[in-house]
């Protein structure tokens, strides 16, 4: 039983995603403190209230809603996003992108009628599987495979 949470907790992606998940809770830190510090102050000042606006509440019948944390909040979430996709999903997907080939086309996948018997036959085939007709290959099927045309 030990044995198996031993290989469990030791395998790749265990690690992995401990790893992002404690270097994802420190960037979040970051991106909060620098919200705290520069964003909210500067939109405090933009809306005409004096410093930071996280501490802005209302009061309905003696209890405290503070809506100001909740806007730091949602800004802080889109500052994370936002740096998270364009420095991170960006630039990997673009990364990704470079390195996946054009995957080979199935020249069994396309397909044309018999000129004999009018059944649906691949593209590639010599002969009807119906009719058993000789017939010829396409040639845009030929050059995808990369064999020359017959002259």
């Amino acid at each position: 039983m030990l044995n198996g949470f031993k290989d469990f907790i030791l395998r790749g992606n265990v690690i992995s995603m401990a790893i992002g998940l404690a270097v994802g809770s420190a960037f979040t830190a970051v991106v909060t403190g620098f919200s705290k510090a520069f964003i909210t102050p500067l939109i405090g000042l933009a809306t005409g209230s004096v410093g930071d606006f996280s501490e802005a509440s209302f009061m309905v019948q003696g209890t405290v809603f503070p809506y100001g944390l909740a806007i730091a909040a949602v800004i802080a979430f889109v500052i994370t996003a936002a740096v998270l996709y364009f420095l991170i999903v960006v630039p990997m997907t673009k990364i990704q992108d470079r390195f996946v080939r054009a995957e080979a086309a199935d020249p069994k996948s396309e397909k044309r009628d018999c000129p004999r018997c009018f059944t649906e036959i691949p593209a590639i085939a010599s002969r009807c599987a119906h009719c058993t007709s000789e017939v010829e290959p396409t040639a845009t099927t030929l050059e995808k495979l990369g064999v020359p045309a017959a002259r």
